[in-house]
């Protein structure tokens, strides 16, 4: 099986690089790390859990193109979330991009690397070679 690390290199918005890879191709699955609700400045959008929700899909759907994927192939999600009391707000934008044939999720509370991040996203799309 073949193994590629997928997106270039990671780093914060001051520069700093992270050790981690955007994507890793494995045989026909491309895995995703987490995203965040990083605006276009490097920085998590502000307004709660809706819009850093849709930034994080937004972030996604982009790699995503770039690999020449599409959300239709995400067969798997986990999303960690800081409140509990987000659910709602989260689970209806996200229904927004997955509402038709949603991939399998899990969904979790939990304290995130960044304080005012909400929501973190990662997917895992079957994308056959070829």
């Amino acid at each position: 099986m073949t193994i590629e690390r997928l997106g270039g290199a990671v780093t914060l918005a001051d520069g700093t690089p992270v050790p981690l890879s955007k994507a890793v191709r494995a045989g026909d699955f491309i895995f995703l790390s987490g995203q965040l609700g990083f605006g276009s400045d490097g920085k998590i959008v502000e307004g709660g859990i809706a819009p850093q929700t849709r930034q994080c899909l937004i972030s996604i759907e982009k790699l995503l193109q770039d690999m020449g994927a599409k959300l239709t192939e995400v067969v798997r999600a986990t999303v960690w979330l800081t409140d509990t009391h987000d659910f709602a707000r989260f689970n209806a934008v996200y229904a927004e991009y997955f509402a038709e044939s949603p991939p399998a999720r899990s969904t979790v509370c939990s304290a995130l690397m960044l304080p005012d991040a909400k929501v973190e996203i990662e997917v895992t799309i079957f994308k056959p070679w070829g």
